[in-house]
């Protein structure tokens, strides 16, 4: 008998309507939801809202679970950024973060599971790059939902963050690995929650310092 490795996914919101968010849940088979936002409240969009949308799931038959607070992206201490900006690497190592990661192993025993948050884009999405990476390096096989439906995997993810960062050819001084861990850390520090948004507003990531954000 072969061991299935464990499957968990992600999601974002984005601009949807809830009945679009849960057509793209269904499609995907997903049966809960772990909510990773820090802050799980939208003044643009209030059906997703944290009890508006608990709410609305239980009725569509989809278990709800808050992890902001173990899993955001919005640390609350000042050891945890770098020139203002949040260090995922940094909040990886915490123990209240890892306590998080095992609420989720767990949950995905007994559900479908899928990590929510509000960006589009994984590669936007602390989801992705703190919470999907870390669970991947735990050997669970991470599958992230595209706004169209389509479903890539962590590793996907990973090798168009590799080519973003222009790090997809062989390098004889860098292991894949290291390259790899450097794309995340570059992406990371581009699109991570900063304590000074205004001085970011006007770059093309701006979205991600919005109060509902992550």
């Amino acid at each position: 008998m072969t061991n299935k490795k464990m499957e968990i996914f992600t999601i974002g919101h984005s601009a949807n309507s809830y009945e679009v968010f849960v057509k793209r849940l269904r499609d995907a088979g997903i049966t809960a939801i772990a909510d990773v936002r820090s802050s799980p409240f939208s003044r643009h969009y209030p059906h997703f809202n944290r009890d508006t949308l608990k709410s609305e799931l239980r009725m569509d038959n989809i278990a709800y679970a808050f992890l902001g607070d173990e899993l955001g992206g919005r640390p609350k201490g000042k050891q945890f950024y770098c020139d203002g900006v949040a260090d995922y690497e940094k909040m990886a190592e915490t123990s209240h973060f890892k306590l998080g990661i095992d609420r989720v192993t767990t949950g995905a025993l007994s559900y479908r599971l899928a990590l929510m948050c509000s960006e589009h884009d994984p590669l936007d999405c602390h989801r992705c790059l703190l919470v999907g990476r870390a669970l991947s390096e735990r050997n669970v096989l991470v599958q992230n939902v595209l706004g169209d439906g389509r479903i890539l995997s962590q590793k996907a993810v990973e090798d168009r963050l590799l080519k973003m960062s222009g790090r997809v050819d062989n390098d004889f001084f860098q292991t894949v690995s290291d390259r790899l861990k450097q794309a995340y850390r570059e992406r990371s520090m581009k699109v991570a929650y900063s304590e000074k948004p205004a001085e970011r507003a006007s770059g093309p990531n701006a979205k991600d310092n919005a109060p509902y954000a992550s």
